[in-house]
């Protein structure tokens, strides 16, 4: 494939990967919005606490082999089929063993509810599996077009049959069903509008193969999600589920924008830094393209959010959900880094370096442990305020190796980000400075005005200060208005 082909097939992977991500998690962020007016913050708080355990035990059925298919150079249906069957009993496993710690956790927390609750939504482990491998695929071949529209009618589907449920006063359920409905819907979509289905073939050998790398990928991925997902069991446990729910609906808006270009970033970047991971000359252009351009557009996005936290929170949720401002505010800026995180660490995954990628995820659990204990000093808000500052730290930890594997500091990744955290920090005074300004206006207006205040500003900054990403975007979007590139 020519520099030039592929370049195409990235683009347009990257074009359909956010609009999958984008369309989906829209559709699913006015689904909230609207279970957000018909349900209580200890209502989400409910569901936030068994999430943490169902996402953990995601972590051991999928076991680093989605990555592991994508980073592998030849890898054909035996392998992922092999890989589809083997997650499948690794889902049959964890639901087992949650089924049976499903009292405990109801007992530990206080909320006989939980009991059943954890059993019944333990089962999305099983559709996971095979989305796992499935999501695999779709990057490997870059099929995001098909991925696109799954995720769109899945998010479809579900989010109306969980408004109908809350509608007739089913409460948390209607949460619990949401999820349910989505992975098994999505499931199907995928079967249907992606070229890969499962074929009766299995090698014991291909699975120990992909493990070798694999397994590193598992244990840095499990370190990560049980320590990002600490504070929620601590806040739930010290607090209650309504300050948990408050933080875990704070969180969301910003996770929305991060995750979801992060997403699209890793799941189109991966597999083409993987293609040429023996021209690291070419691959660290590449990282340092991904780096720029998810600056450029993530760090406006996410300090625009913080600018308007308080009208945005009042004009979708109301008045009871106020409490989660600090915390929207607070998780802006620790979104801000990832950016930085997940184009450094897929970079290490191309390279084949799953070693490092666990070291990396050593160092900065131990990091999290030294913030969470410092933070649980303070207040709830102070102890959330103190992971920003460790995601700031851990940038110069993902960072560091990449000095060496591609010659690519840190301090020149910084100095690449510099100029699109600049503008994203004038945007954001200038938004605050003309939310004081509009004073009492409705909330709906005055957070349609903002926004259209933050996005002209920030476009006008970047076209005076000639960036570099403003018009290799500017570009790629009159290719894809000519010819449509970024859809091939």
């Amino acid at each position: 494939m020519t520099e030039k082909e592929m370049k195409r097939k990235v683009v347009g992977g990257l074009f359909w990967k956010i609009l999958e991500n984008g369309g989906a998690q829209g559709i699913q962020f006015a689904i909230a919005v609207i279970l957000a007016r018909l349900l209580t913050p200890a209502e989400y708080g409910v569901v936030g606490i068994i999430m943490i355990f169902i996402t953990i035990a995601n972590v051991f059925v999928q076991s680093g082999f989605g990555t592991a298919l994508i980073q592998k150079k030849q890898a054909d249906e035996v392998d992922f089929s092999s890989v589809c069957y083997f997650e499948l009993a690794l889902a049959l496993v964890m639901y087992a063993f949650l089924y049976l710690l499903a009292p405990a956790i109801a007992s530990y927390y206080e909320i006989g509810e939980l009991k059943e609750i954890v059993r019944v939504l333990a089962v999305v482990l099983f559709p996971g599996a095979v989305i796992s491998v499935q999501t695999a695929y779709v990057s490997r071949k870059m099929e995001f077009k098909g991925l696109f529209f799954s995720t769109l009618a899945a998010s479809v589907i579900a989010g109306g049959i969980s408004i109908w449920m809350a509608c007739e006063g089913c409460g948390v359920w209607a949460m619990v069903g949401q999820q349910v409905i989505y992975y098994f819907a999505l499931t199907f979509m995928l079967l249907l509008f992606v070229s890969w289905r499962p074929s009766l073939v299995w090698s014991l050998q291909r699975i120990r193969e992909m493990f070798g790398f694999g397994w590193k990928l598992l244990c840095a991925s499990l370190l990560d999600t049980v320590f990002n997902n600490l504070y929620g069991l601590f806040i739930g446990k010290i607090y209650n589920e309504e300050m948990l729910g408050s933080y875990s609906r704070g969180e969301q808006f910003p996770k929305l924008i991060a995750s979801n270009l992060g997403a699209a970033i890793q799941a189109v970047l991966l597999p083409a830094f993987s293609s040429k991971q023996d021209d690291v000359a070419q691959v660290r252009q590449m990282v340092r393209r991904a780096i720029r351009l998810s600056s450029f557009v993530t760090l406006p996005m996410l300090l625009g959010l913080f600018a308007v936290a308080d009208t945005l929170v009042l004009a979708l949720l109301g008045e009871k959900w106020m409490i989660c401002v600090p915390f929207l505010r607070i998780m802006c800026i620790s979104y801000c880094f990832w950016p930085i995180h997940i184009t450094n660490l897929q970079a290490i995954n191309a390279m084949g370096r799953s070693d490092i990628f666990l070291k990396l995820e050593l160092v900065k659990k131990a990091l999290s442990l030294l913030a969470l204990a410092i933070g649980m000093c303070f207040s709830v808000y102070g102890m959330v305020a103190i992971k920003a500052v460790q995601d700031f730290l851990c940038t110069f930890v993902n960072g560091a190796p990449n000095r060496k594997l591609l010659g690519y500091s840190i301090w020149n990744q910084w100095m690449d980000v510099m100029p699109s955290a600049l503008l994203a920090a004038i945007m954001c005074g200038g938004v605050m400075g003309f939310g004081c300004f509009l004073g009492e206006t409705g909330p709906v207006i005055k957070l349609l005005l903002q926004v259209f205040c933050g996005v002209g500003l920030y476009v006008v900054l970047a076209w005076l200060a000639g960036m570099e990403s403003f018009r290799y975007l500017e570009t790629m979007v009159k290719e894809r208005l000519k010819g449509g590139t970024l859809g091939r």
